[in-house]
């Protein structure tokens, strides 16, 4: 078990989401930023598609009431553990007893969380994530508050090295705020005008922001048509609104949606823009569906070098 001994003011349990729902009108959802999620997992022998905390918006504490392994990846944090600083990125051992506490998030948006066995909640939809609009899955449906406590899961597979560290070549840029994306069914829609200003400026995350989508601040972009029939979306379509200004679909987006879609994020660089803030800024760069698929197959291999790496054999 471990238990919230103050709560962030946003913190639930995600994993990879629900893969197969869509055609049932049920967002995808899960982890904003599925690498770090997987990261963690990763560095504390854990499959990939084990859920763990999403935690943002500000620092809290949890206890850990049995022994684990634990990581914590995605936003750069002041963490400590029973005093101790913790290294992001790296697998530490708790005692049963330790407090792990979060003082502030200093870069980034949401922090991952992964303890070894994964968070032990009910399977809903082939999924353990958590969808506060529809108030279901995870602890509950709801945010984890102070005093809750969560299972969980038993230990698999090989047992990770305590200090196993993911270097920096192996985690997505964050800090640049170059998002690349391929061209959306609408291209057609919009000039070259139009193209040139949506590849060529720098827009800023709006406050307007969260799960469900970011709306983009910065030039707006004009198209021939205006609001078309709904037709289905996934995360990361880039849609344009009557305003002109972009609206980047993310996680807990509906399944359809009436707007042009002037392109598509990578899914290799959703990490990306899903840590940015309000008031940062991205620029968007375009890239063929091949190329795309290759940063895709690249942050795959991360991953697994992560794994294979938190579970190395020492050798004495």
């Amino acid at each position: 078990m471990i238990t919230v001994t103050k709560a962030p003011p946003y913190l639930t349990v995600q994993d990879v989401g629900r893969k197969y729902s869509r055609a049932s009108g049920v967002p995808k959802g899960g982890a904003m930023d599925s690498f770090a999620l997987g990261a963690a997992n990763a560095l504390v022998g854990n499959s990939g598609d084990a859920a763990g905390l999403e935690w943002a918006l500000g620092g809290g504490s949890i206890r850990f009431d049995r022994d684990t392994a634990f990581a914590i990846s995605g936003a750069t944090v002041n963490a400590t553990i029973s005093g101790r600083d913790v290294a992001p990125c790296t697998t530490i051992y708790a005692r049963a007893g330790d407090a792990l506490s979060v003082e502030t998030i200093l870069n980034g948006r949401f922090l991952y969380l992964a303890c070894s066995g994964g968070i032990e909640v009910p399977v809903l939809l082939r999924s353990r994530s958590t969808y506060l609009p529809g108030r279901f899955g995870g602890y509950g449906g709801k945010t984890l508050k102070t005093g809750d406590s969560i299972a969980l899961g038993a230990e698999q597979g090989q047992r990770p090295t305590e200090g196993s560290h993911c270097a920096a070549d192996l985690m997505p840029r964050y800090d640049g705020g170059i998002v690349h994306v391929t061209r959306g069914t609408h291209e057609d829609l919009f000039d070259e005008t139009a193209w040139s200003t949506f590849t060529e400026s720098v827009y800023r995350i709006s406050t307007a922001s969260d799960r469900t989508g970011y709306k983009l601040e910065g030039p707006p972009i004009r198209n021939a048509m205006g609001t078309l029939p709904s037709e289905a979306g996934c995360p990361g379509t880039i849609q344009v609104p009557a305003d002109g200004l972009p609206i980047a679909v993310m996680a807990d987006a509906p399944t359809i949606g009436g707007y042009a879609k002037i392109a598509v994020v990578s899914e290799a660089d959703l990490p990306i823009l899903a840590q940015r803030r309000p008031g940062d800024e991205v620029r968007f760069e375009l890239v063929t569906i091949e190329q795309s698929q290759r940063m895709l197959k690249r942050r795959a291999a991360d991953l697994h070098t992560i794994g294979q790496l938190a579970t190395r054999t020492v050798r004495r």
